[in-house]
């Protein structure tokens, strides 16, 4: 009985030891002191500098990508200018006109690539491979202090 009881109580002080050590790699991780630390001590002291977040806001920087002369204002020729170089882009033959075929280049390019055995159809397997392959997002539980949690959808790279 006094082998089980004895048993328990180690158990319960590997995992507290445990849970002290992994609390204290994550404060040290954070450069934040450890608990019990005086805050003037040498042992406070951050182990890495912050980032310093800047002062631009996602529409200042969004506003800063389209004033490209850096006047504070916009022109008509500034805000279409993305849409110039996507359009040229597309415009395969440079004539000025984007016909049908031009515009769904890329997509019968992307069908012409998965179609492995060039029959004109898809098979499941084949279509698999149209999938947009999207980055790998690190699963944050929190956020480090003073930053937001990584947003899916649209980000500020949206120019319209």
């Amino acid at each position: 009985m006094w082998r089980y009881l004895l048993g328990g109580v180690g158990a319960l002080l590997l995992a507290g030891a445990g849970l002290m050590l992994v609390r204290g790699h994550a404060v040290a991780d954070l450069g934040l002191p450890a608990a019990g630390a005086q805050v003037g001590s040498s042992t406070a002291t951050l182990s890495g500098t912050l980032p310093e977040a800047t002062a631009a806001t996602r529409e200042q920087r969004r506003f800063n990508r389209y004033d490209k002369d850096r006047n504070g204002a916009i022109t008509r020729e500034e805000y279409l200018a993305s849409r110039r170089k996507a359009f040229a882009r597309l415009d395969t033959n440079h004539d000025g006109t984007l016909q049908f075929d031009e515009w769904a280049d890329k997509a019968t390019a992307k069908f012409a690539a998965a179609d492995a055995d060039k029959n004109g159809a898809m098979n499941a397997a084949e279509f698999a491979a149209t999938a947009v392959k999207r980055k790998a997002q690190s699963k944050q539980l929190c956020p480090p202090a003073g930053r937001a949690a990584p947003q899916s959808g649209k980000d500020d790279s949206d120019d319209g």
